[in-house]
């Protein structure tokens, strides 16, 4: 159970990350988290105050000799991604986390696990409490939502933070220095319709595409895996070609910054056709399993009789659903020179839905160019438009640039050296991290972000390695002692 991760070292942060799995905070519900870290500063005397949106900022003097250091901001966000597979029965706004160890990783028992950023919220509680650390005066800032929207980022007045430094602890890999990530914006689409009566005759199949990696639309989209709203509507445009196939109901994806992993369609079609469409199902697993090969292993494209529904969806609005997403792009659309390797520009159908005469579709484009941003944003709303549907663009956040002049990072590549043996791997992310919005309230602050290898992040399969969480306290540790 949880509890066994208190025998990991660091002792002290693994004692508030085991806290921090106990308490549920998924997006939207971190009243509880923020009270928890309210109450521990207030614990250790330490000042601490609260904005509007719900920010937590707590601030610990200087230790002796250290008065004259820059300020430091510390940086993580409170919420995590709540995502869990299908067998399992977790209520995210009441159940806690079942962490436990699983030979050198961390993981959760079927959810996510919210090392992604509880690791870097327990490293901060831990620098608070502890005494012994030699540092000048810290700003801890603990964020809410970000997750979804960034609300507290963009809720930061200014004037809020007084620190001309800031570390952001919520890059998930070691060795690791984040100067540049993507900004974002999410495109929402709909259609309104009123329901037809199902066609005489006909029988309700439900397809379920399920086991699929998904993971963070940012981080992993470079990884080719299968985005299951794309896979099922692809299937879909063939039965509704072939069988005769009305569509009924679609569930796919959930978060917007998360690669959906499971995508479910209720059809109906003529009882003649039933088999037909039974062998179309099969015949696109087995498509489905040689495309992706070697990257989507528990692929599963399985489809059963189910109850007729009272009414489907009309034909016009149907095909253009199901045509527009087969015709949008998903995952890396360019890649950035100056970073080899690394995404610049990208897209995830992150949700497909369908409920009572509506149907919702949901887009996070991220990129690092602002332009390449809004031309696809731009793309996706023309299309759409074409196929009538309502579009509202919102979420729009920055990016942030690469800072050559950072004091900051040439302090931490020196300290990496002399730690680690080796070159640290100086990066702009694909994700959108917080420290280009902050910037916006706090202009001129130097940032680098940074953390332990936590994998798959936004889904049931993330985990965290051990021994990186030691290694990773112990460089923060040494950084604070440097920065004089």
């Amino acid at each position: 159970m949880s509890k066994e991760i208190l025998n990991l070292k660091p002792a002290n942060l693994w004692k508030h990350f085991y806290e921090l799995t106990q308490i549920p905070r998924p997006t939207g519900h971190t009243k509880a988290t923020e009270q928890y870290v309210v109450d521990f500063a207030r614990s250790l005397n330490l000042y601490v105050k609260q904005d509007e949106v719900g920010n937590v900022l707590v601030t610990k003097p200087a230790s002796q000799g250290m008065e004259n250091a820059p300020v430091v901001i510390l940086q993580s966000h409170l919420d995590m991604v709540p995502q869990s597979n299908k067998s399992v029965n977790h209520d995210f706004l009441k159940d806690p986390i079942d962490a436990y160890i699983d030979g050198d990783i961390v993981r959760a028992r079927s959810t996510t696990l919210g090392a992604d950023n509880g690791i870097g919220v327990a490293a901060m509680l831990s620098v608070l409490e502890d005494k012994t650390l030699a540092h000048g005066k810290i700003e801890c800032l603990f964020t809410i939502d970000e997750e979804e929207g960034m609300v507290g980022a963009f809720g930061l007045k200014p004037g809020f933070l007084t620190g001309s430094i800031m570390l952001n602890l919520d890059t998930e890999e070691e060795g690791e220095l984040c100067v540049g990530c993507a900004g974002g914006i999410d495109e929402n689409i709909s259609w309104q319709y009123k329901d037809v009566e199902v066609p005489e005759g006909d029988v309700a199949i439900q397809i379920s595409l399920t086991g699929l990696k998904g993971g963070h639309s940012g981080g992993e989209i470079h990884l080719g895996r299968a985005n299951a709203n794309k896979l099922i509507c692809r299937l879909l445009k063939e039965a509704v070609a072939n069988v005769e196939a009305r569509l009924a109901a679609i569930d796919g994806g959930s978060l917007r910054n998360a690669i959906p992993r499971e995508a479910f369609a209720v059809v109906t079609v003529p009882a003649e056709n039933v088999d037909d469409l039974f062998d179309l199902v099969n015949e696109y697993a087995e498509i489905y399993t040689q495309e992706y090969k070697g990257i989507e292993e528990n692929l599963s494209l399985k489809a059963e009789k189910t109850d007729l529904p009272k009414t489907i969806i009309p034909e016009e609005i149907q095909d253009s659903v199901i045509n527009a997403v087969n015709a949008t792009p998903y995952g890396v659309i360019s890649m950035l020179t100056d970073f080899p390797g690394i995404v610049e520009t990208s897209t995830n159908i992150a949700s497909v839905k369908s409920s009572e005469g509506r149907i919702e579709i949901k887009y996070l484009t991220r990129s690092s160019s602002e332009s390449r941003k809004y031309a696809l944003d731009s793309s996706i709303d023309s299309l759409y438009s074409l196929a009538g549907a309502k579009i509202e663009s919102s979420g729009d956040y920055p990016g942030w640039q690469p800072r050559k002049d950072s004091a900051v990072r040439q302090i931490m590549e020196e300290i990496f050296r002399k730690q680690f043996g080796r070159e640290p791997q100086v990066q702009v992310v694909h994700a959108g991290l917080e420290c280009g919005i902050i910037l916006g309230s706090t202009p001129g602050l130097d940032i680098v972000s940074f953390g332990p290898t936590i994998m798959n992040p936004h889904s049931p399969d993330e985990y965290v390695v051990i021994d990186t969480v030691e290694r990773f306290y112990n460089y923060l540790v040494e950084i604070l002692e440097n920065i004089k």
